[in-house]
């Protein structure tokens, strides 16, 4: 693994790289990795970084220290949740779900690595990755009602998409903190493994994904599955497949793909996400 690039004292994340793979830290460890509007505004730029480089195939959230994130800085004190307005009676966006936004859109892979506890908005910015790894120690909060909240990040569409209306809702309304055990029985985690073993098991998670797949393909088939999550309809699917089974068929790593396959060789594919991604939405 290669050490963090450079990065001033102010920043909230780190980014590592370990061959192909793209990690980012959540690197507030002295506050317990808990969410800003700074640190907000870093992942979103991070992701169009990853994005655009051909050279990472999927990317793995962290956090530095003990914890995953303990949920927003609630250093501001009462006022923290009051937001600005930025044009008059326009109602803020909420950043923690400009970050699942950005995250649900992801052109790669991305494996969520819990290595502790993550509350609030530290729960919910996992809800968009494609899997998530959990510490032994974890547990995770829904704690937004307790606070007088409403749980935010986009996370009630996520949500019970992931766990069931019914698990959603006895664990949002209930403002519950949910012992790791419990999230890996209701399907919130994938794979439970000890604290040491969090982040290598979800590099190599990441790399089960990508290591003999198509770039391109990978980027349509999360998008697909992600959006058609939401359709009303099979037709929906049907239409956005189509398309993207026509525009792949006419590119050269479908002809790689198929020769590979008959001249049993693995496939060496040369169709790039920042250039050759056909637009089937």
């Amino acid at each position: 693994m290669t050490s963090p690039t450079e990065q001033t004292a102010e920043q909230h994340i780190v980014l590592e790289r370990d061959g192909d793979v793209a990690i980012i830290r959540l690197n507030r460890p002295d506050r317990l990795n808990a969410f800003t509007h700074q640190m907000g505004e870093e992942l979103i730029a991070v992701f169009d970084e990853t994005d655009a480089d051909d050279t990472v195939r999927a990317v793995v959230i962290t956090g530095t220290g003990r914890v995953f994130c303990a949920g927003a800085d609630l250093g501001g004190g009462p006022t923290t949740f009051e937001l600005e307005q930025q044009e008059p009676g326009e109602v803020p966006r909420d950043m923690g779900g400009q970050v699942t936004l950005r995250i649900f859109e992801s052109l790669k892979p991305v494996v969520m690595a819990v290595n502790g506890a993550a509350a609030g908005v530290g729960v919910t910015m996992t809800l968009p990755a494609d899997v998530r790894i959990a510490s032994d120690d974890a547990k995770f909060g829904f704690v937004f009602a307790q606070r007088g909240l409403v749980p935010e990040a986009a996370s009630t569409w996520f949500l019970p998409k992931l766990v069931g209306l019914p698990t959603a809702l006895q664990w949002t309304m209930g403002a519950k903190m949910v012992p790791v055990a419990e999230a890996h029985e209701r399907g919130l985690v994938q794979q439970v493994v000890p604290k040491d073993e969090v982040l290598s098991t979800a590099i190599a998670t990441a790399r089960e994904m990508t290591s003999t797949t198509a770039p391109v393909s990978v980027a349509l088939t999360r998008q697909l599955l992600w959006r058609m999550a939401g359709a009303p309809s099979p037709w929906d699917a049907h239409r956005a497949d189509s398309k993207a089974i026509y525009y792949r068929g006419t590119m050269d790593d479908v002809a790689e793909g198929v020769t590979s396959f008959l001249e049993k060789r693995p496939a060496t594919f040369t169709d790039r996400v920042s250039t050759d991604l056909p637009d089937i939405f």
